[in-house]
């Protein structure tokens, strides 16, 4: 499995399907020189998970306790 869909695969599972929904399927994942950035349906600017696969899983991980922001 590459980076990519690892991290999408830990974005769902750490969600999960009705906490996730459309925007989880539609995510934009990519890298650029700063590293993994992610876009969420919904939501204006890209996030950035971090430069590595266990970064951006650690990311996600907070970003979901924080309920990505949203209160």
């Amino acid at each position: 499995m590459s980076d990519r869909g690892e991290i999408l695969n830990f974005l769902m599972e750490v969600l999960g399907e009705e906490g996730c929904g459309v925007s989880c399927e539609n995510a934009d994942l990519f890298r650029d020189e700063e590293g993994w950035k992610m876009k969420l349906e919904g939501f204006m600017e890209p996030w950035k998970p971090g430069n590595s696969v266990e970064e951006g899983k650690k990311s996600i991980r907070e970003y979901a306790d924080m309920r990505f922001g949203l209160s």
